[in-house]
């Protein structure tokens, strides 16, 4: 049962950041999510950085408590251990950049709190790309390709709005950025979704990975 609840929090995890987004998003006069950066919404003198501010710890503990029942659920116990300790460190990433390193729009991207907040999203990527990749490997044939098509959205997606960072940095428009950006955080939170889904499917005695579904496994 606590197991259960543990993967129940994945769930919950993402409808509360889609929330987070959508509220966030709407504290502001002319805010686009096309075209704006999401940490713009928890930015320094941000309308919407209080929202974050309350919301992000409690997002972060979903996601604490998701890794935990990923780590108690049945099938391969090293992988499992793996992508739910990958879980954990990102939701700890997830709670310093909006609380200690926000986004300062009125400084420049040198500035620390700037750096900082580039190093911890670098941080979150690579969670994310050890999380599909621990995900790929101990899988089934289903949840691998499942998880390596999640994997290569994000890197495309992620290149794509990584290529507007000079003119983000220049004050310059970034047309397509929010929605390159969301494309990339909304892979992973669909993702997350579908594994606590998943591992909820299957009592505790009986392995995902070893019996499997009509013949494929998670």
């Amino acid at each position: 049962m606590l197991r259960k609840i543990f993967l129940v929090c994945g769930i919950l995890s993402s409808l509360l950041y889609a929330g987070m987004d959508v509220m966030g998003g709407l504290q502001w006069e002319n805010y686009s999510w096309f075209s704006n950066e999401f940490s713009r919404l928890s930015a320094v003198g941000a309308p919407s950085r209080t929202i974050h501010l309350v919301l992000s710890p409690i997002y972060s503990m979903l996601v604490i408590a998701f890794g935990l029942g990923v780590c108690m659920s049945p099938g391969r116990r090293r992988v499992r251990r793996f992508i739910g300790g990958a879980l954990i460190v990102y939701a700890i990433d997830s709670l310093m950049w909006p609380q200690f390193f926000p986004e300062d729009l009125s400084m420049p991207v040198s500035a620390f709190t700037n750096v900082m907040h580039i190093i911890l999203t670098i941080v979150t990527v690579l969670a994310w790309m050890l999380i599909f990749g621990f995900a790929a490997a101990g899988s089934g044939k289903w949840f691998r390709t499942y998880s390596i098509l999640t994997l290569l959205v994000v890197l495309v997606c992620g290149a794509l709005a990584g290529s507007q960072g000079p003119a983000l940095s220049a004050g310059l428009p970034t047309p397509w950025l929010g929605f390159t950006e969301r494309m990339n955080i909304y892979s992973f939170m669909l993702w997350v979704i579908v594994l606590a889904i998943a591992l909820f499917r299957f009592p505790a005695e009986q392995s995902p990975v070893s019996s499997g579904v009509n013949g494929d496994s998670l």
